[in-house]
């Protein structure tokens, strides 16, 4: 009996308001192009920056425990 009482209200969620939703997103996404404004663009921009340094860094770590422990990716 409480299942039937659950069952009511998750179907009128899901014919009624799921959809609408969905359509108001879609629009939503529609209207802005899917473009980066330019404060996400400097973002991206920075988080590349930042991604290449850590790429450095981390190949200048390989090549120390290459240097000195050669063996220490088979462990």
């Amino acid at each position: 009996m409480s299942g039937f009482f659950l069952f009511i209200p998750l179907t009128i969620f899901v014919v009624f308001i799921v959809p609408i939703w969905l359509w108001l997103h879609y629009r939503a996404q529609k209207q802005s192009g899917g473009e980066l404004d330019a404060q996400e663009m400097s973002q991206l921009t920075q988080l590349s920056e930042q991604s290449a340094r850590m790429r450095a860094r981390l190949q200048v770590l390989e090549d120390i425990l290459d240097a000195e422990h050669p063996n220490w990716r088979q462990s």
